[in-house]
């Protein structure tokens, strides 16, 4: 019985569910959250292109849909997660599941090609399968704001995995009622398709009522945006005074005056010099994974295996629930190996596996090698992600952190909008190919430059001084709780 305890509380300390238990309700609601808007998008990245292809759009018109529906959301996600600290983040979260529902109602009545385009770049419509909206930047700005230094891996690991189990239910739900309706008498495949929108909408609604539920913990208050904002003019004099000192001592009523004009930059302008030239070369490393990902999505790629071995769309629909399934088993490991590897190592050599499978995707002639390649590839694609997260709240301030996940967002999303075009071309020449081949080399580029830029860098600067006494409370509690153990495990140890 003891072994037992003992093993119980092994499983809560490693794989972060402490963590997440201590960052509170609110945690639990966020994740929850974008477990249900990743359960419609799993519906999308099923169907997306094979309901195009149904009303008897080309392959080109597919991949310009795709584009402009990323470009879309590349405005949507600027506008929202810029202002979303003023505003509020609920009530942009609220406002962007509002449009998730008018979104899926488009998609559930109309057929016509700029119908459907207006309502995806004006609303939220996941062309890829991906989480590139505004959701994710406000989602994970306001985990890294409930969470500390020691237990914000755990938090957006579980973030992720819960994320991956959101998409195989959904897309395991979407093949099984696609294959049931299009066999009913008086169905098409057309209309079994627009009732799969009207799943999207719903949930889009359980999105809503989900957003009001979070706490004013959430929020940023009035009194610390005033303190960063003053924080960050601070630092701005600080630069100023160093490059002026030798011309003057003493600054003038007209330099005091003008100081207060930080205040109303944007908020890119209030980044700090340090922190952009950082994220400077994440961004670029992030265009080229992105521009990658963009080619090869998950809605293209079952849209590839659907022409080459032409499966039935239940059969593809467990194909790729499967995929989700291990790609959320996989990501609950992701805080564990963060903890004993560093955030770069888990990116790295997680990632590494898959951009390799994606080269080779196209390779197989069979349907189980292909199977095997896109298990390996979803599988382990997103073990990097909570390990990024946590690396880019490493080396931002807390202040800055909207701001920088949402222009991170951005750029992901505006590098991917690229991606369809580029692949709906060469699909449209028989060369579809040559787009896994392209993407899983761009992949591994990312991979290794990742590795050689950040491996050495030195993390959580911004927060010791506010978290070097909780952060050494924890270790001094992790260590006493694995004295105990060990002490249970040998008891007549010494």
């Amino acid at each position: 019985m003891a072994f037992l305890v003992t093993q119980i509380k092994w499983f809560y300390h490693e794989f972060g569910i402490k963590s997440l238990y201590d960052t509170g309700w609110d945690a639990w609601l966020i994740i929850l959250t974008r477990c249900t808007r990743m359960f419609a998008y799993g519906t999308n990245s099923l169907i997306l292109a094979l309901f195009f292809s149904a009303l008897d759009f080309s392959d080109f018109h597919i991949g310009l849909f795709m584009t402009l529906t990323l470009l879309g959301d590349v405005l949507l996600s600027v506008l929202l997660t810029l202002v979303a600290d003023r505003l509020g983040r609920r009530k942009i979260l609220f406002a962007g599941s509002f449009l998730m529902v008018l979104s899926g109602i488009a998609f559930a009545l109309f057929e016509n090609f700029w119908i459907l385009l207006f309502a995806a770049v004006v609303g939220v419509i996941s062309a890829t399968g991906g989480d590139f909206g505004p959701f994710r930047a406000i989602e994970e700005s306001t985990l890294s704001h409930l969470t500390t230094p020691s237990t914000r891996a755990d938090v957006l690991a579980w973030y992720i995995t819960t994320a991956s189990i959101g998409s195989a239910l959904g897309v395991e739900l979407t093949g099984r009622v696609v294959h049931y309706l299009q066999h009913r008498e008086g169905w098409t495949i057309v209309d079994a398709y627009h009732t799969v929108f009207w799943i999207y909408s719903a949930m889009g609604v359980v999105n809503m009522v989900l957003t009001l539920l979070l706490s004013k913990k959430c929020e940023i208050t009035q009194e610390k945006m005033e303190s960063e904002e003053g924080e960050v003019l601070l630092d701005e004099m600080d630069e100023r005074d160093g490059r002026d000192s030798e011309e003057t001592a003493i600054p003038s009523p007209t330099d005091t005056s003008e100081s207060s004009i930080p205040e109303k930059k944007s908020r890119f302008a209030q980044i700090s010099q340090a922190t952009r030239s950082v994220m400077y070369k994440l961004w670029f490393l992030l265009i080229v994974d992105s521009l990658a990902d963009g080619m090869v999505g998950y809605s293209l790629t079952t849209y590839y295996m659907d022409q080459k071995f032409d499966l039935p769309k239940s059969t593809l629909g467990d194909i790729t629930s499967i995929s989700y399934v291990l790609s959320s088993c996989s990501s609950i490991f992701a805080g564990p190996l963060s903890r004993r590897l560093g955030l770069i190592n888990t990116m790295v050599f997680t990632h590494l596996p898959s951009s390799a499978a994606v080269i080779l995707f196209p390779v197989p002639s069979s349907i189980f090698m292909t199977v095997a390649l896109f298990f390996i590839r979803t599988g382990l694609n997103n073990m990097d992600q909570a390990p990024r997260s946590a690396f880019i709240a490493a080396v931002v301030k807390p202040e800055e952190r909207t701001a920088v996940m949402g222009i991170t967002s951005m750029l992901r999303t505006l590098a991917a909008t690229a991606g369809p075009s580029v692949t709906g071309i060469l699909a449209g020449n028989d060369r579809f190919w040559i787009a896994f081949v392209a993407a899983g080399a761009l992949r591994i580029a990312y991979d290794l430059g990742l590795w050689a830029m950040f491996i050495n860098m030195t993390l959580h600067q911004h927060e010791e001084k506010g978290g070097s006494k909780e952060m050494a409370g924890d270790a001094r509690r992790e260590s006493n709780e694995e004295e105990l153990m060990d002490i249970q495990r040998h008891p007549n140890k010494g």
